[in-house]
């Protein structure tokens, strides 16, 4: 009984404890002063921007092509024959000067018909000569013969038999064909050496003294050194930009198109000056582009560094088969823009921002896209910001923060 008091007294004391607590604790509460309230800053997203440029001098037309010779040829002798002799410098590899002597075949019996003919023409030069005198010696009679007859016994005229006129126009045919056969002896003769047409280097060879080629037979290969020549494919709005592409003349020499081929060589990069030669008539089937030629004189001379800071051993030539960058100089315009890459937003826009922070989008027609720029026209301003990231789209009239108002 005395335990059930006891427990009962402690029970009460406790439930005093907690609520005396709990009414402190809200009394705390209820006297403690509102936290002072804030409105939201303003969401207006951060930007980075870019200059917008006005355009200056020829838009550049950016391209890729692989060297390819201007001109390449086999190497085939015009008379058969045995090899007697090759020119050290017939390999591949090898450079040679026009009129060279690349290799010799035997001339025994190309001597032989050249003497042969020479004979004959001094056998049928007497017998022209023979055939001349008897025909004037026929005239000489027919003239005394008539004299004697009176006039109008004979005829005025007497046959060409009679005056051997026949006779020595065969004579002199035949004379004709014996000078003709010692000139052909004599090509014949002078073509067992054989010769480089033109300054250049052997790309393949495959003959050697001792064998036995026939006329027509390849034995060789070699390309020209004066130019190359970079296929170049362009879009047809790039070509567009080329002044007076469909007019040019292929190897007429007009460089009134300069270009510029750059080459990579280990860590080095290297230039040289051409000009557009020409343009194809037709679309690629494949890629749909059209194929612009630039020819580049004296490659084999050494490249001009790109950039002046290159330092590597040696300046090397543009080599064929060479992959390289094309650089040509497009049209002039009076009014067109430079803005970076990124500045170009989807559907060719340009988004960009007026002092106070205002987007405008603008539409821009897309000249040309170099590597880190793009050639626009539309209606910029030179100096304006416009939007290179930070957002992923806008709208016309929004508001934004750039670089500059930051460090305000």
């Amino acid at each position: 009984m005395l335990r059930r008091l006891l427990f009962g007294s402690s029970l009460r004391i406790i439930i005093v404890i907690v609520v005396v607590t709990a009414g402190g604790a809200a009394l705390l509460v209820s006297l403690a002063p509102e936290p002072e309230s804030r409105e939201p800053p303003p969401q207006i997203p951060f930007v980075q921007t870019a200059r917008v440029s006005a355009g200056s001098g020829p838009i550049p037309v950016y391209g890729f092509g692989t060297v390819r010779p201007s001109a390449e040829i086999d190497i085939a002798p015009q008379v058969g024959g045995k090899v007697v002799w090759v020119d050290p410098g017939f390999q591949s590899g090898g450079r040679v000067e026009a009129d060279q002597i690349l290799f010799r075949i035997e001339e025994a019996d190309y001597l032989y018909r050249l003497q042969e003919a020479e004979a004959n023409l001094a056998s049928r030069q007497v017998a022209f000569l023979q055939e001349q005198e008897q025909a004037e010696i026929a005239r000489a009679q027919y003239e005394l013969y008539a004299d004697r007859r009176g006039a109008g016994a004979v005829p005025a005229e007497a046959s060409p038999l009679t005056l051997r006129e026949p006779q020595l126009e065969a004579a002199r045919a035949a004379l004709s064909r014996d000078e003709i056969l010692l000139a052909d002896a004599n090509l014949a003769l002078s073509r067992t050496r054989v010769t480089a047409p033109f300054n250049g280097f052997v790309r393949a060879e495959s003959v050697d003294v001792g064998q036995i080629v026939s006329p027509g037979q390849p034995v060789g290969r070699m390309f020209a050194s004066d130019a190359v020549e970079v296929i170049v494919p362009l879009a047809d709005a790039d070509a567009a930009l080329i002044p007076g592409l469909w007019e040019l003349r292929a190897g007429d020499g007009a460089s009134e198109v300069p270009a510029r081929v750059i080459a990579q060589y280990g860590e080095g990069t290297f230039a040289w000056e051409g000009y557009v030669d020409r343009g194809e008539a037709s679309l690629d089937a494949q890629t749909r582009t059209i194929d612009v030629i630039v020819r580049v004189p004296d490659p084999f001379n050494a490249g001009v560094p790109a950039d002046p800071s290159d330092a590597v051993g040696g300046h090397p030539p543009l080599l064929v088969g060479k992959f390289v960058e094309v650089e040509i100089e497009g049209l002039s315009l009076d009014n067109y823009f430079q803005i970076p890459r990124a500045a170009l937003q989807p559907g060719n826009e340009v988004w960009t921002v007026s002092d106070g922070g205002v987007v405008s989008l603008v539409p821009v027609q897309v000249l040309q896209r170099a590597n880190d720029e793009v050639f626009v026209t539309g209606a910029l301003e030179s100096g304006r910001a416009a939007i290179t990231g930070g957002i992923p789209f806008a709208t016309e009239g929004m508001r934004v923060q750039t670089e500059t108002d930051a460090t305000r």
